[in-house]
């Protein structure tokens, strides 16, 4: 066991930050150790969001017991950047900020630790971050350098005036060809981890148009290519309204997507993919549009499938539309 007593300039903060300044390490790993139950005072294990108090002791598990923190990912490809914010395409299987069961090894740790300035206004646990995607899906996201370019970005996030277009591989053809699906999301009540369609769940409005369809492919079932457009930005939004639609994306067990059609596709995680971002900047108001092709995992799903992307993907979806209730 280790013992140490914090000192006065270290009064009111938060015990991982305080924890990664005593041990002179990095305040991921020190989370890795508060998250891990090494860390108590008065036989009471901590939380890394509780404050520290001068004089409290803290007493640690000894360092040979601790859990080693993952090494930082590298940096995703950065797509757009300025002294303000920055636009970057997160690989699929990468967490975008520390969270229960991922403490560390996120899209965050790759940019504190690459020296990216991030917006402190975030919070400490997701610096900068303006919103996310899940860690099987690959795409862009919009990251804020400086406090007032987040304070403008969630509002212009809250305000419906970033536009964010998806591509989806489904299973089955959807009825509509075009369509807008209205239906409130919240926590499924048997499993807190997945969301739902519930009639006391947010409002949520996801909008679609069908690109592709392919019947004969190998894998014997009808799969589609959808463009998505969020008009809100709910927690895995999409994926809870395209199965609620009865089309399910593909590779997506959470919510009914078929292991078979899956393992027929080669696809090995949920086929969703965040292709274009765009907004007005900031700062300076000037147009910010970014593409980001496919991965090349999602190409070889979509050859499988019998897929084509159309070059120009991602123009409005006009033109009329069954809405789904």
């Amino acid at each position: 066991m280790s013992r140490f007593v914090v000192p006065e300039d270290q009064d009111g903060q938060r015990l991982d930050v305080a924890l990664a300044a005593l041990l002179d390490v990095s305040r991921s790993r020190a989370a890795a150790r508060v998250a891990a139950g090494e860390v108590r005072t008065d036989g009471r294990t901590l939380s890394k969001q509780q404050r520290v108090r001068a004089g409290q002791e803290l007493v640690l598990t000894d360092e040979a017991a601790a859990v080693v923190p993952s090494p930082p990912p590298p940096v995703p490809p950065i797509r757009y950047e300025d002294d303000h914010l920055l636009v970057l395409a997160k690989p699929a299987g990468l967490v975008v900020h520390p969270g229960h069961g991922q403490p560390d090894g996120t899209l965050v740790d790759a940019l504190l630790d690459a020296g990216v300035p991030l917006a402190a206004a975030a919070g400490q646990e997701r610096p900068g971050i303006v919103h996310r995607l899940d860690r099987d899906t690959s795409g862009l996201l919009v990251v804020a350098k400086t406090d007032a370019a987040h304070a403008q970005l969630v509002r212009a996030l809250q305000r419906r005036e970033i536009s964010r277009r998806y591509l989806a591989v489904v299973q089955g053809t959807p009825r509509a060809r075009r369509g807008r699906i209205e239906a409130p999301l919240g926590r499924d009540p048997s499993d807190r981890t997945r969301f739902a369609v519930r009639d006391d769940g947010k409002p949520s409005v996801t909008r679609y148009v069908v690109l592709d369809q392919a019947v004969g492919n190998a894998s014997g079932q009808a799969v589609s290519l959808l463009a998505c457009a969020l008009e809100t930005g709910r927690t895995h939004q999409i994926r809870v309204h395209l199965s609620a639609l009865g089309h399910p994306i593909v590779a997506d067990g959470t919510y009914r997507g078929s292991a078979g059609l899956a393992e027929r596709l080669g696809a090995e995680r949920v086929a969703l993919h965040a292709g274009r971002l765009a907004f007005a900047h900031p700062v300076t108001g000037a147009d910010v549009a970014v593409v980001e092709p496919l991965p090349d995992d999602l190409v070889g799903t979509l050859t499988a499938a019998g897929l084509t992307l159309p070059a120009a993907w991602w123009q409005p979806l006009d033109g009329p539309e069954e809405t789904t209730p």
